[in-house]
């Protein structure tokens, strides 16, 4: 089997894919890079991530053995969450990924722009 037909076969590569096409996974994987942080801190971090939604990134981050989640006890609890090992080998990717956006992002955009303006003019393409 090829690269190319293991990433279209491969349950794995889909697997792959499918953890970075949320993108608040690899937002707060992103988000987690310099250490543990208490989910108040994460949503100041990030910016623009509701309690819940970012509740449920977490809890899908450690169901997938990214992150690992710490309660602390005291008055009042505390917990906090940090990366794993197998967490911390998706940083890379990530950055990858986010220096190709810095620098295609505008490309993207106006790719965007004038298939809107296409299809604002009824053209079918």
């Amino acid at each position: 089997m090829t690269v190319q037909q293991m990433f279209l076969a491969d349950c794995r590569a889909r697997l792959a894919f499918d953890l970075l096409a949320n993108t608040w996974n690899s937002v707060v994987v992103w988000a987690l890079r310099d250490g543990p942080s208490r989910p108040g801190r994460l949503r100041e971090r990030i910016g623009g991530i509701s309690p819940k939604v970012l509740t449920e990134t977490l809890r899908r981050l450690e169901f997938n053995g990214l992150v690992r989640r710490s309660a602390h006890p005291g008055s009042p609890p505390r917990v906090e969450y940090e990366l794993t090992p197998l967490g911390r080998t998706l940083l890379e990717p990530i950055e990858a990924f986010g220096g190709w956006a810095f620098e295609h992002g505008d490309e993207v955009m106006a790719a965007q722009e004038r298939a809107e303006a296409t299809a604002g003019r009824g053209h079918d393409g």
